[in-house]
C-alpha cells in the first residue's frame, strides 16, 4: 500500500513495486546493483521505498530487453532519456546498430540452419541406405562415406 514520503509523493516498498512490474525483488535489487534504478529512499525501519519513477524505469529496462539490447546499452540509452532535444537522433544510432546486429545473427542461424540441414539429408541417407537397420552415423564419423555423397 502506497505512503506519503518526501514532498508529498506517493511511494511504496519493493514488494509492491515487483507487484507493478512483474518481475521478482531479486531482479528489482539486480538492476539496483546495476545502477539501471537509483538507489531507493529508506524509511525510517530501512525498508526502500520507491516512486512511480522506478515503475517507469523498471518497464523502460524491459521493453529495451526485449528488443536485445544488453544492460550497458540499456544503462546508455537511460542517459540519453534526460537529454530530450537529442534524443531521437541518438536512439536512432542505437537502433540502426541493433538492426545491424540482429541481421548479422540472422546470417548465421541461416548458416547454422544449412549445415544442420546438411546432417539431417546425411542421416536420412545413411538409414536409407541401410534400409532402416543399425548403421555408423556420418554426422558423428564427422564426414560421408565414399559413395553417399
Amino acid at each position: 500500500m502506497p505512503s506519503i514520503h518526501n514532498g508529498g509523493q506517493p511511494t511504496f516498498q519493493i514488494g509492491e513495486l515487483a507487484k507493478r512490474t512483474d518481475l521478482s525483488i531479486d531482479a528489482i535489487r539486480f538492476y539496483e546493483r546495476r545502477k539501471l534504478l537509483p538507489p531507493a529512499s529508506r524509511s525510517t525501519g530501512r525498508f526502500r521505498l520507491y516512486t512511480s519513477d522506478a515503475i517507469e524505469r523498471l518497464r523502460f529496462v524491459r521493453r529495451m530487453q526485449a528488443l536485445g539490447f544488453s544492460l550497458q546499452e540499456i544503462k546508455e540509452l537511460m542517459g540519453v532519456r534526460g537529454d530530450r532535444a537529442h534524443a531521437c537522433s541518438a536512439v536512432r544510432e542505437f537502433l540502426k546498430t541493433k538492426l545491424a546486429d540482429v541481421a548479422v545473427r540472422i546470417q548465421e542461424l541461416q548458416q547454422l540452419e544449412t549445415g544442420l540441414k546438411a546432417d539431417l539429408r546425411k542421416c536420412n541417407r545413411a538409414l536409407q541406405q541401410q534400409r532402416g537397420k543399425t548403421c555408423a552415423c556420418p554426422v558423428l564419423d564427422g564426414e560421408e562415406r565414399p559413395g553417399n555423397a
